[in-house]
């Protein structure tokens, strides 16, 4: 059965490939944009490739041609784009959008945008429902931006129906910020002690991109569901994590647990680790689309691990390999140096 026309922006990306793929296989006919117009191995011949600069205008009214049932975007960030999407409005049947769950700010004002200050991180309820106030919409940062995007985007669903999704910590393969890099790195350098600063009880909830595509795909069957939350169906803390990644790769770690904030510079803390933990409400997801996970956090990580393994077998350096990770982390990220003149004198 054909179901119509999809359109998806940002294909070639780690939420892309899983939901061209979703798409095709549930029946519709797919056309996978993206800036270098590859193609995943993945995806059946049937889906058309095509190569867009998402800043030429003229080459996004393009890839829309005569129209489709439903635009897919996984790259939309501000303003700009938003006005691409309303413009598309006559010839698009509905849009499905992907946000972040870096949106939300607490009652006291305090979001991913504050973490950094002294005391600003934020005590989100837990869990999370789509309810929950955001940021005000602005250009200065990632979560800003997207609120922005948001709102005009929600103000338009009259004249194109618009699903937002708020997608927590996504990982799996071609991940360019994988946050299981910390582990598998770790297990692959012969270190066998690590620690774990707030207990190792930090949680912030996973979701594999499996499942964000699945999500995708009910999307499009149920247009203008407006916003919702797209998280995986477990919340490991980081020691569960650290641990499940330990037997994936066969190897023993000792974890050394410290209470309260990372005790060192470099020291305890992961990218992973949050003092408060940060967890989607996935009920409306569940109501509305009738979602239901595709896969679990530790039956993921075999593929994850591999796709790690793998990238990093082929640099000499593992910021060559994920230049992002490197970037959003720094060097901090693998300071095995201070971590052992910690453990020195405190392990």
């Amino acid at each position: 059965m054909t179901r119509g026309n999809a359109v998806v922006i940002g294909a070639a990306g780690q939420i892309g490939r899983p939901a061209v793929a979703a798409l095709a296989a549930d029946g519709w006919q797919v056309t996978a944009a993206s800036r270098g117009g590859g193609r995943d191995e993945a995806w059946p011949r049937e889906v058309r490739a095509v190569a867009l600069d998402r800043a030429d205008d003229a080459a996004f009214d393009a890839v829309i041609g005569d129209g489709c049932d439903v635009l897919v975007d996984l790259v939309a960030f501000d303003e700009t784009h938003a006005a691409q999407l309303a413009r598309s409005a006559g010839c698009v049947g509905s849009a499905v959008v992907i946000s972040t769950a870096a949106v939300y700010e607490d009652s006291e004002g305090r979001s991913f945008d504050t973490q950094e200050e002294p005391g600003g991180f934020p005590r989100y309820p837990v869990p999370i429902p789509e309810t929950q106030r955001t940021v005000a919409p602005g250009g200065s940062t990632y979560g800003a931006r997207k609120v922005r995007l948001e709102q005009e985007l929600l103000a338009g669903a009259g004249r194109l129906p618009v699903t937002v999704l708020r997608a927590g910590a996504v990982h799996g393969p071609h991940c360019r910020t994988p946050r299981e890099l910390y582990f598998v790195k770790r297990a692959l350098d012969g270190r066998r002690r690590r620690v774990l600063a707030h207990g190792g009880e930090s949680r912030f909830q996973p979701v594999h991109t499996s499942d964000v595509a699945e999500l995708i795909r009910l999307s499009a069957l149920h247009p203008g569901a407006g916003v919702l939350n797209a998280s995986g169906p477990d919340t490991p803390t980081v020691a569960e994590i650290g641990a499940a990644i330990d037997r994936v790769m066969g190897v023993e770690t000792e974890t050394v647990l410290v209470d309260g904030a990372p005790p060192a510079e470099n020291v305890g803390d992961t990218p992973w680790s949050v003092p408060h933990p940060v967890v989607s409400d996935m009920t409306r997801a569940r109501n509305v689309l009738g979602y239901r996970p595709v896969t679990g956090y530790a039956a993921s990580l075999p593929a994850t691990v591999e796709d790690l393994t793998a990238r990093l077998a082929r640099h000499a350096d593992w910021r060559d390999a994920f230049p992002v990770m490197a970037r959003a982390y720094g060097d901090g990220l693998f300071d095995y140096a201070a971590e052992d003149a910690w453990l020195a004198e405190h392990g």
